[in-house]
């Protein structure tokens, strides 16, 4: 089991609170709403009562704040089940020691098929019993990218034996992007959202 410190750990990236303020609510303009909805429609998310601070957040830096959503859009409706992306974004989460990003995603894994016992077994890693030849490749697959900034001939000939060329090239975008998105949460110390238990959520 991959362990840690947990509340050690959310004292030092969520602990002391935002190092940015948000964007007031009534400030977020139109085409930016419209970009967050559509990512959280991608993902499953029930409707915005008002837009997370997260959001409000990095829109403070509007260019990056349009690539950023617009590539959540893609990789939501992307080439990868929504099952597999959340198993590699997990393992992102967990390894990145992202309590916003795994708690919210947690939620969104749920949704997109994963078992309470699989969402657990995340923490362990591609190491542990159980899982498929194809969960087991992904798991390591980001391990993979994470420690050695590349993928195995093993782990790609194991995603090539059930992916196509497209997937192939979004699996690494995909990892990249989330990796970003935790060190991005991580570093401005975004508060977590009411029923985000943070690396906690199970």
């Amino acid at each position: 089991m991959d362990t840690f410190d947990i509340a050690a750990r959310e004292a030092h990236v969520v602990g002391e609170g935002p190092r940015i303020a948000a964007l007031p609510e009534e400030e977020i303009d139109e085409a930016s709403r419209r970009l967050i909805l559509e990512v959280r429609a991608g993902a499953g998310a029930p409707p915005m009562v008002e837009v997370p601070e997260y959001m409000r957040t990095v829109v403070k830096h509007p260019e990056i704040f349009r690539c950023q959503m617009e590539m959540g859009a893609v990789l939501f409706r992307g080439r990868i089940a929504p099952r597999e992306r959340e198993l590699a974004v997990l393992r992102v989460a967990w390894l990145c020691r992202a309590p916003y990003e795994w708690g919210q995603h947690v939620a969104i894994a749920r949704r997109a098929g994963l078992a309470a016992d699989e969402i657990a077994r995340v923490r362990a890693g591609s190491a542990a019993p159980g899982w498929s030849v194809l969960d087991a490749a992904i798991l390591r697959g980001v391990e993979e990218l994470i420690e050695d900034r590349a993928l195995s001939d093993a782990t790609w000939d194991a995603l090539a034996q059930c992916w196509d060329e497209a997937q192939l090239i979004e699996f690494p975008m995909m990892v990249g992007q989330y990796v970003a998105t935790a060190y991005l949460q991580n570093s401005l110390r975004i508060p977590l959202e009411p029923g985000n238990r943070g690396l906690a959520q199970a």
